[in-house]
């Protein structure tokens, strides 16, 4: 009895560990996002080890809503800022732990340099450099320096100069960071101009990294008969603040605000937008210059494809941009941000690649209910969360281990290694398209263009593609040039007999009588191309052309426009060639359209062609495109994205070509002067217009009669 006691608390024990591991193990779900905008399983690159509270850091008191952590990378000390937002008899400190997160000491007074007793009050941010520790006393309105070693004071610098402050408006430091050359770079909550840079003296140098004001016409139009007071008032109302600052090992400044307009910053990642303006995290240099790098997939603001997850999860109502909160420089200069609305961490490279992201709201270990700083211990992540009044400490896994490997051999340009560590991450994530990229961007380093194309094609990356094209294209233009030329002259050679045949046979067809030859009446194009005055009055009125030439030339147009819709290159095509049946539905149902109103407003506007002389002279006008379609389209294979131009320029051109024969050739066929035909033009877009309108109401009724009807005979047949 008594061993089947045991046997049964075994498993009550088993079952309970087991539950808790797989409750740790589902605290969230890591993933990426694919070129399309889609989430991607992952392989967890960080796991959460342990939550510090209070009790386990052996404070002399709780804390109480604390906003910043901080580590000193030369003596590995945490500071953990606790603002308290208390009286004097309450004013907050710093508390310092060492490397195993266990207390040490606290800085909450000290003596200032006239000699006497100071203390913090509402300190919210701290950086270490120089030997020196610089906090953001906030409710004192002033930066406070010790010295890291003695704890004495070493500087006090208030206010910095009257043109920081405007108006109303209170100095306010929140967060700060100091370079090498002991520059401080402060954010303060009320500054609208952009991060305030002090000099190592404390005297004021400039602001840097104002957010740019934009502006839409009529504001512009609006700001005209404003005064200079209201202009200033209007920028402030658009500017926006930071929320909080890093600097990385090269002095390089990142900053994050969570101001921005949520539409903007969202309208900014759909359209995979490079510019900082609406960026809820920048990279500025030390002249306030946004350097970041923004070439992954889609630009590094947080979360992607953003929707309302109360749909999903009747506990989060959740819905829009991210809302970042801070940012972190991690190992391998990637860096990482907080997205506090969903209580998610997005870690990028230095390249603006998602690495990863994980995370989510809850008490579960790993989840965070408030976070409200990051800070990177190694490669260990430390995430503090105000509203558990305790920070995360999330232990890198084996994954994550083999992925920052395989970014440190890139980095060091060790491009064989890399791509082995690579591969390494695509067996345990087959569809982690960063790591296809990373296997192209190292083939593309060591000058092997064409597997890098292969790679960068797999990521669905058409812009690194684009590049490695180019240096591939110029290596076969050096090995095959003489083949190339001699392509280019015979192709020239041939367009110029089969023009020249075609204008030896409409010479001798215009003085010739009888009855003509298809191909006759075909060829007959060529000239209306270029003659079009006396080319579509001999189309009427001579009868040069016919509805099988005609029908002919509409026919090739529609395979031209097909071979464009599947056949372009994978740089102008991503991969997705168009349908087959909607491009021809495209070409011929607007042709039919424009023929038919066309046709009905004759009487109207008193024009003299029929039905069929504006369906030939259409037909006839259409005929350029397909040779310049069919260029554009071969064109693709041969020209990068950087280069596109001159496909759009072809396109461009056989459009311009078709329209002005087309207005040539209604003019002639109804015999309109000028001005009339353009109001012909107009009011036959026009009569497209409501014919469409008229088609899709009668299939409507069609659809409802029907739906009628069905429901009808289905009545009397159950009655």
């Amino acid at each position: 009895m008594k061993k089947l006691i045991r046997i049964i608390a075994l498993a009550f024990v088993l079952v309970f560990a087991i539950g808790a591991i797989a409750s740790s193990a589902a605290a969230y779900t890591t993933y990426t996002y694919s070129y399309g905008g889609q989430p991607l399983s992952s392989p967890d690159a960080y796991r959460p080890y342990k939550q510090i509270d209070s009790s386990y850091m052996n404070l002399p008191a709780a804390l109480s809503k604390p906003s910043d952590l901080y580590i000193d990378n030369e003596t590995g000390e945490i500071y953990l800022v606790d603002p308290q937002q208390g009286t004097n008899e309450q004013p907050g400190a710093i508390y310092v732990l060492d490397e195993n997160y266990k207390y040490q000491y606290k800085i909450d007074s000290f003596i200032n340099s006239y000699g006497n007793p100071d203390r913090l009050k509402g300190a919210s941010g701290v950086a270490v450099a120089n030997g020196k520790i610089y906090i953001a006393d906030t409710n004192n309105a002033r930066i406070v320096v010790l010295d890291r070693e003695t704890k004495e004071c070493v500087a006090i610098h208030n206010t910095p100069d009257a043109e920081v402050v405007e108006g109303d408006a209170i100095y306010s430091p929140i967060a700060l960071s100091v370079d090498a050359a002991g520059r401080m770079y402060v954010v303060s909550s009320t500054t609208i101009d952009g991060i305030i840079s002090l000099n190592a003296d404390g005297s004021f140098a400039s602001f840097i990294g104002a957010q740019k004001v934009t502006y839409n016409a009529f504001e512009l139009f609006w700001r005209r008969f404003q005064s200079a007071e209201e202009r200033a008032k209007t920028e402030k109302n658009v500017s926006v603040t930071y929320n909080n600052i890093c600097i990385d090992k090269d002095g390089f400044i990142y900053v994050t605000t969570e101001n921005i307009d949520p539409s903007s910053q969202q309208s900014a990642i759909t359209g995979k937008s490079k510019s900082g303006d609406y960026a809820p995290v920048k990279k500025l240099n030390a002249k306030g210059n946004e350097i970041m790098r923004r070439n992954g997939f889609w630009p590094p603001s947080g979360e992607v494809a953003v929707r309302n997850e109360y749909q999903v999860d009747k506990t989060k109502d959740i819905y829009g941009a991210s809302t970042i909160v801070d940012v972190a420089i991690g190992p391998e200069e990637t860096w990482s941000i907080i997205d506090s609305k969903r209580s998610r961490i997005f870690t990028y490279d230095k390249n603006g690649n998602l690495l990863h992201a994980f995370g989510d709201k809850g008490t579960q270990l790993g989840n965070l209910q408030q976070p409200g700083a990051i800070v990177y211990q190694g490669s260990t992540m430390l995430v503090l969360d105000k509203q558990e009044n305790a920070f995360t400490v999330y232990h890198i896994t084996e994954y994550g281990e083999v992925l920052l490997k395989a970014l440190e051999l890139t980095n060091n340009r060790q491009f064989t290694e890399a791509v082995k560590y690579w591969n390494t991450i695509l067996q345990s994530n087959n569809n982690y398209d960063a790591a296809y990229v990373g296997i192209g961007d190292a083939y593309y380093r060591s000058g092997d263009y064409n597997e890098a194309m292969e790679n960068y094609k797999v990521a669905s990356d058409v812009e690194s593609y684009s590049e490695a094209f180019k240096r591939w294209r110029k290596d076969a233009v050096n090995d095959y040039l003489f083949l190339i030329v001699a392509v280019i002259v015979v192709f020239i050679i041939v367009v110029g007999k089969y023009l020249g045949y075609a204008g030896k046979v409409n010479k001798r067809v215009a003085t010739q009588g009888g009855k003509r030859k298809f191909y006759e009446e075909f060829l007959y194009a060529h000239h209306v191309m270029f003659h079009p005055f006396d080319g579509f009055w001999d189309l009427k009125h001579e009868k040069r052309g016919s509805v099988r030439a005609a029908t002919a030339w509409l026919a090739i147009a529609v395979v031209a426009f097909c071979y464009n819709s599947v056949g372009k290159s994978y740089m102008f095509s991503g991969g997705k060639p168009g349908s087959l049946i909607s491009t021809a539905l495209s070409v011929l149902v607007p042709l039919f359209l424009w023929v038919l109103a066309n046709w009905c407003l004759t009487t109207l506007f008193e024009g003299e062609g029929s039905f069929k002389d504006i369906y030939i002279a259409t037909c006839y006008a259409i005929a350029p495109m397909p040779f310049l379609v069919i260029c554009s389209t071969a064109l693709t294979h041969f020209v990068s994205l950087s280069e596109s131009g001159f496909v759009s320029l072809t396109m461009g051109f056989a459009w311009v070509w078709f329209f002005l024969l087309l207005f040539f050739g209604t003019m002639v066929t109804h015999d309109f002067q000028m001005g009339k035909n353009i109001i012909t033009m107009i009011a036959t877009v026009v009569g497209m217009a409501v014919i469409m309108f008229v088609a899709v109401l009668f299939s409507g009724l069609l659809i409802k009669m029907a739906t009628f009807v069905s429901n009808v005979i289905t009545e009397l047949t159950f009655s």
